[in-house]
């Protein structure tokens, strides 16, 4: 089975636009779990059904924040 791979462009707009130093800034907090990439030729890709558990549990974060 293969991968559908997201690359950072997709990744950026797919947050409402952010920029590349705030992808590496997540990449850096380990607290907040950000997937991993998979680089290829120097580029980076993330896997599709990551960023989509990612933003689910994002998601689910917020949602409980706002109820407590």
């Amino acid at each position: 089975m293969s991968k559908h791979l997201l690359p950072a462009k997709e990744i950026r707009a797919m947050f409402g636009g952010v920029s590349d130093m705030t992808l590496w800034r997540w990449l850096q907090d380990e607290s907040l779990g950000f997937p991993q990439p998979t680089v290829i030729r120097s580029r980076r890709y993330w896997d599709a059904d990551e960023i989509e558990a990612f933003r689910n549990r994002m998601v689910g974060a917020g949602i409980a924040k706002r109820a407590a």
